[in-house]
């Protein structure tokens, strides 16, 4: 049975209260054996999708993911788009803005690896960096360059959120289609990975020790998440936020949000005209020919 997304998603203007979200749930899936077999079965349907939408080339897919440090968002691109061809995806891993970042709009560095028709682009962390890391550590914000009058605004983060869901509801009137998943991590999960990634040699080039900066400012990062979730998410391009303690089963909620995004389209293969039948079946009769 496919599974139901819509409680996980975020209502336009919700009051977030990640507190009463779950960050664990109970298991979608029976037993190993039964998560590989459902999620080869996502990744499966995913590659047929993405080639009908690469053929149809009248439509983008944007995936974004954001989520505290070791909430798994790069496990979860890696297992839900194994089989994507990757000439059709691109992934962008955004991190501090460089100098020339700086000297633009916030939104302007993102908006360049904005995927294109007939693609699917997928943002490990994004513009959403702007509302949360640089809401919760203000010494960024005083590094970008904005006129005073901006940068000391009451009004800032609900410009920002303005300026988000602006741009956010052009690019769905254009044809990009936009999913966007907190992966709700429990701060005691976020410590068991941490020490995994202290213990693990194999994982010691993963630990920062900003993450542990970051840890300290756990309670901050959170409501400004909630601000952020509820302010941003729209009809058009929602809000999930997945409970992630189990990454398999954050990693099945995904990939079904995004088939049922992509099996919304009702796409097919384009048909030729009858001039174009004629001409392939023409060719074919020239080719069957033994030579």
């Amino acid at each position: 049975m496919p599974i139901d997304c819509s409680k996980f998603r975020v209502a336009p203007d919700e009051e977030v209260d990640l507190s009463a979200r779950p960050t664990d749930i109970k298991p979608l899936y029976d037993s190993h054996k039964d998560y590989r077999r459902r999620i080869e079965e996502h990744i499966e349907a995913l590659a047929e999708q993405q080639s009908l939408l690469y053929s149809n080339n009248t439509h983008s897919l944007l995936l974004i993911f954001q989520g505290m440090d070791s909430a798994g968002k790069d496990s979860c691109i890696k297992h839900v788009m194994s089989g994507v061809n990757p000439q059709g995806c691109q992934v962008y891993s955004f991190k501090h803005p460089s100098a020339a970042e700086l000297e633009h709009d916030f939104l302007w560095r993102t908006t360049q690896r904005l995927p294109e028709r007939g693609h699917i682009g997928i943002f490990n962390r994004s513009y959403y960096e702007e509302v949360l890391i640089v809401r919760v550590q203000p010494e960024i914000l005083r590094g970008e360059g904005l006129p005073e009058e901006v940068g000391h605004s009451d009004h800032l983060w609900q410009q920002r959120y303005r300026s988000i869901t602006d741009q956010e509801h052009h690019l769905h009137h254009n044809g990009t289609r936009i999913l966007k998943f907190f992966l709700h991590v429990s701060k005691n999960e976020q410590r068991k990975r941490l020490l995994r990634r202290i213990d693990d040699p194999k994982r010691n080039w993963k630990f920062s020790s900003s993450d542990i900066e970051q840890r300290k400012s756990w309670t901050r990062y959170q409501k400004a998440y909630e601000l952020c979730l509820g302010a941003t998410s729209t009809g058009h391009s929602p809000w999930y936020v997945v409970p992630a303690d189990d990454k398999r089963n954050a990693q099945l909620i995904v990939s079904q949000a995004i088939l049922d995004a992509l099996n919304a389209l009702g796409m097919s293969y384009p048909k030729v005209d009858d001039a174009r039948e004629r001409e392939l079946q023409a060719i074919r009769k020239h080719l069957a020919k033994r030579e």
